[in-house]
């Protein structure tokens, strides 16, 4: 229970970080109601009310009257686990779709069910419950289907996030993959240990369970090193990704009688984005301004506006560098060139973020 109300205040707590990430503020940004009102026209969104779903009932699959009521309580909250993976995260934008967010259920499922046996196991080993040897046989039969689901599940995603073998040494998603198969084998051979030589022993001498607990101690720590390592996957795109990362900037061109400003988004998709304003007066010749901003929103998505100020570079254009556009849509763009302490131009449009 206590694991329960630690996830539940963590989930909470990530969706208002995700916000303070996407809008680079200071994490007293939390408080704010952009930060929020941001990370909640993301992916992750959905996927947190599916953990907080999945946590809530199984809470109260914890109060059972029955087995039979908790097993299916149980089960639900298990494939609410598994959607929560599926909606969000690098593998579920990848095509086909179909396959990864299949891919990405089965492997969330095989993990929650896997990982969450073991604080039970261990309890029953050094509390020396007579159910001890009979749920453990059990869990050995389930196991090894739900180990199976589990690489193969994985072996799909990897073959379509990383496109190639070189692919695992060349780029920083497939150095943390190469580190967490690593941590895999060595937790694989544990599983083997427990099956083959802890399990026999204790069916020989039920009093011998200290081998197995400390086993499972170390599986469990595996595992959180596991999830650990692969939260790095947080800052490195999948090769996939890389690929498609050469595309053409958006360009934005807007036109008055007074002025006329030509803007390059790149890459013009989700993400960080970089701007280049070139200025111009109406007959094309070059706009003198001492200062230039940037003010981008997009309100039906609970977007507020968010204002940079522009550099201007050697190369004559005005930069925006890393500018977080959070959501797909079409968003409000507005350029506010300063030409003197009293004279200011304004111009406006709307660009579609993929």
């Amino acid at each position: 229970m206590w694991s329960l109300r630690i996830g539940l205040v963590s989930a909470v707590a990530s969706l208002g970080l995700q916000g303070v990430d996407l809008l680079n503020l200071p994490l007293s940004g939390i408080l704010t109601r952009a930060a929020w009102a941001s990370a909640a026209g993301t992916s992750l969104f959905p996927a947190l009310l599916l953990a907080i779903a999945a946590m809530l009932i199984a809470a109260i699959a914890w109060r059972s009257p029955s087995f039979g009521a908790a097993f299916i309580r149980t089960a639900v909250a298990m494939i609410c686990v598994g959607l929560s993976f599926a909606v969000s995260g690098h593998a579920a934008t990848a095509s086909p779709q179909w396959l990864t967010r299949t891919a990405l259920f089965v492997h969330g499922v095989g993990l929650a069910f896997w990982m969450g046996a073991l604080a039970p196991l261990a309890v029953l080993a050094w509390q020396r419950k007579d159910s001890l040897l009979r749920v453990l046989r059990r869990f050995s039969m389930l196991a090894v289907p739900v180990v199976a689901l589990i690489a193969l599940s994985g072996l799909v995603l990897a073959v379509i996030q990383l496109e190639s073998l070189r692919a695992l040494i060349d780029t920083g998603y497939g150095n943390v993959l190469v580190a967490k198969l690593g941590l895999v084998v060595l937790l694989l051979g544990l599983a083997a240990l427990n099956r083959l030589v802890f399990t026999p022993a204790i069916a020989r001498e039920f009093h011998r369970t200290r081998p197995l607990q400390r086993s499972i101690a170390l599986e469990f720590v595996l595992m959180i090193a596991i999830l650990g390592l692969v939260g790095l996957w947080r800052f490195t795109p999948p090769p996939r990704v890389l690929a498609m990362s050469d595309d053409v900037p958006l360009a934005v061109h807007i036109h008055t009688d007074a002025a006329m400003f030509q803007v390059l988004i790149a890459p013009g998709k989700v993400g960080q984005n970089d701007f280049v304003l070139q200025l111009m007066n109406g007959d094309a010749s070059p706009f003198a301004a001492k200062e230039a901003t940037l003010t981008l929103s997009l309100p039906e998505r609970g977007v507020e506006p968010m204002e940079r100020a522009a550099a201007l570079g050697p190369d004559g254009y005005w930069h925006v560098r890393k500018v977080p556009l959070t959501v797909p849509g079409r968003w409000h763009m507005q350029i506010d060139a300063l030409v003197t302490d009293f004279k200011k131009v304004t111009l406006e449009d709307d660009f579609e973020v993929r």
